[in-house]
């Protein structure tokens, strides 16, 4: 008898749980802009001589045009036709004359060979280049096939990985007004998914204000996109077309509220806990950081929320300016609500800095989210200071 219960107690006895699935990498996603190359004088070359390429898990290729419903190329010469030179080139040889392929898209191809893990999505649409996407909803199957092609074209085959939906914004207003409905966006992707195929990456960008969250069905665009960047930066600003204007300094992109913020929803934190809300997988959510100040002229109070008369001169548009620049010249004087802010002479500035993002990616690893992207990486240091503290960051405790 007491065998036969030992027998039985052996047998009722639980197998052994088994092992959770380790989480996967976090990734660490930058945006690299096809008019950088101009001005600003930012070549794929340096995303390799700064040490970007080799931290970097993914790089969306900005922009494609939406152009009636369909993918086109926005810039032809940058993107494909440019000659470049062998100082420029990143592995030191020039375009020929007959290369069948040539510009960023040549050097992304070379940029791949020395950084064989890096994958590259071309992005579409983007704050002015978004209208197309209202008639991209009325006939997704045709757009995603129109994208497929383009971006499989044969002459730079094998430099993406997938397609990019950057759509500011759907079924609300950004330059202009959209009004497709809360499943357009969603009818996009799985038109893009269909296309593309299961391996191919499909991702969107999505807005930081958390009334045009609202407005689409985010929780089934999550469900076809491998991930959503969310645009948590921009909040505040002193003009500018892209940016809410406000009278008063306030940090463009606070990671928390603060007392005297001017809205207290528009905090990155507040973008997160809605896509939560709204059923999006923190592990399909991207935090996203800029890589630039925002500025008012005209200032008195060194603290945020004094007056100012207007948006603080920059180098390329009125009340921006890249951190590179920004550092050197008007550094830091104070932190809030998780980013920095300088005042010099009447100006005040606020922007993150390789301190604040750490403070940020802290928080990201926290509620769990699949990692953080930059927007965009031009305004990083020839050193690559602010990808750096995100991936560093990133990696810590995971």
């Amino acid at each position: 008898m007491i065998l036969i219960l030992l027998g039985l107690a052996a047998c009722s006895s639980s197998p052994p749980a088994p092992e959770p699935a380790p989480e996967p990498p976090p990734k660490v996603v930058g945006y690299f802009t096809n008019w950088g190359v101009y001005a600003r004088d930012f070549q794929v070359k340096d995303l390799d001589t700064s040490g970007t390429a080799g931290r970097l898990t993914h790089l969306l290729y900005a922009f494609g045009k939406v152009d009636g419903g369909r993918c086109t190329a926005s810039d032809r010469w940058a993107d494909y036709e440019k000659p470049i030179e062998a100082g420029r080139s990143v592995d030191g040889v020039a375009d020929r004359p007959g290369d069948p392929l040539r510009g960023n898209f040549g050097q992304l191809r070379r940029l791949r060979a020395k950084h064989p893990g890096l994958r590259v999505l071309w992005s579409f649409g983007g704050w002015t280049g978004s209208a197309g996407f209202t008639a991209a909803a009325r006939d997704p199957e045709a757009f995603a096939a129109s994208c497929r092609t383009l971006v499989n074209d044969p002459r730079w085959a094998g430099v993406f990985d997938g397609i990019d939906v950057d759509w500011e914004y759907p079924n609300a207003c950004g330059v202009s007004c959209d009004k497709s409905g809360p499943d357009a966006l969603p009818r996009v992707l799985g038109s893009l998914r269909t296309a593309f195929g299961p391996q191919a990456l499909v991702t969107a960008a999505v807005p930081g204000d958390v009334t045009k969250l609202e407005a689409t069905d985010y929780r089934a665009a999550a469900g076809t996109a491998d991930w959503l960047n969310a645009m948590t930066y921009d909040y505040f600003g002193a003009g500018g077309e892209d940016v809410r204007k406000v009278p008063k300094t306030a940090p463009h992109s606070p990671l928390t509220p603060y007392p005297g913020i001017p809205r207290e929803a528009s905090t990155t934190s507040a973008t997160v806990d809605k896509l939560l809300e709204l059923g999006v997988p923190s592990s399909k959510v991207l935090l996203g950081v800029g890589f630039y100040g925002r500025g008012w002229t005209g200032v008195s109070d060194p603290e945020p929320g004094g007056t100012g008369r207007g948006p603080a001169a920059g180098r390329y548009e009125k009340g921006l300016e890249d951190y590179e620049s920004l550092v050197g010249r008007c550094p830091p004087t104070g932190t809030v609500a998780g980013t920095a802010y300088a005042f010099c002479g009447d100006q005040w500035w606020s922007y993150d800095t390789p301190e604040t993002i750490r403070t940020k990616m802290t928080y990201a690893r926290d509620k769990r989210l699949g990692g953080a992207f930059a927007w965009e990486l031009s305004g990083d240091t020839t050193r690559a200071d602010l990808l750096t503290a995100v991936s560093d960051g990133l990696a810590e405790r995971r």
